[in-house]
């Protein structure tokens, strides 16, 4: 089933979410129905190249020294 496009009020607050480190995907996935995936995917369109691969590291660097994260 195709999902409908997000409005950019939705991809500005997944943005901001996906940049807080208090927020997990899966609150992402419970508030707006995007896996870690579709979030990866949507913060590399919307995201200046540098700016993601700084987020990837950084989630990536976090999830390696906790047991839970992102």
């Amino acid at each position: 089933m195709k999902r409908p496009p997000l409005d950019a009020g939705t991809i500005g607050e997944i943005i901001q979410m996906a940049l807080s480190d208090e927020v997990s995907f899966e609150q992402i996935r419970g508030l707006h129905g995007l896996g870690p995936d579709e979030v990866k995917a949507l913060m590399r369109t919307h995201l200046a190249p540098g700016s993601y691969r700084a987020w990837r590291r950084r989630v990536r660097r976090f999830s390696d020294q906790r047991a839970v994260y992102k």
